[in-house]
């Protein structure tokens, strides 16, 4: 893979399988492959799960922060297994959630918001097992964290 200081949502598709609706992270940046990431979300009015959460008060729902911090993570665990050879851009393979832990959701997050996230990589166990961090923040507030795990299968 290119070895980008900024990756935009068209570099981010050739990476994880999303797409619209459910790509949830707009930009990555400062990847330290190995390590950590920050991404972003831009929280537009127009949000698809604005129509029913909450129509007179629209919040983010905070699955769908945590999914934000895992799609980023994905992006983070590929980087690094292209990086080491393990891994081919353009593989098959998904990363799949195996648990949440810890979540917790400090303040809402409504249109306008742009969510930054910090992720971190805090173990691993080979190719296949990983622990990540994340927190998203809304300027300098603290909006959600959780600890998650996530399985990779083998790299193509």
């Amino acid at each position: 893979m290119e070895n980008k200081k900024v990756l935009l949502a068209e570099d981010i598709k050739k990476i994880i399988p999303h797409r619209y609706p459910f790509l949830l992270v707009d930009r990555i940046k400062d990847i330290e492959v190995g390590k950590s990431c920050v991404a972003f979300k831009n929280v537009s009015n127009n949000e698809w799960f604005f129509q029913g959460h909450f129509p007179n008060y629209p919040v983010v729902p905070g699955v769908l922060l945590i999914e934000s911090m895992a799609q980023a993570a994905g992006v983070l665990a590929f980087s690094t297994l292209f990086d080491e050879g393990a891994c081919k851009p353009g593989s098959s393979e998904f990363v799949y959630f195996t648990s949440i832990e810890n979540a917790k959701f400090r303040k809402p997050v409504v249109p306008g918001d742009v969510v930054r996230m910090t992720i971190s990589i805090e173990q691993r166990h080979g190719n296949k097992f990983w622990r990540f961090r994340g927190e998203a923040f809304v300027e300098d507030t603290l909006a959600s964290e959780a600890e998650f795990k996530a399985m990779i299968p083998e790299c193509k």
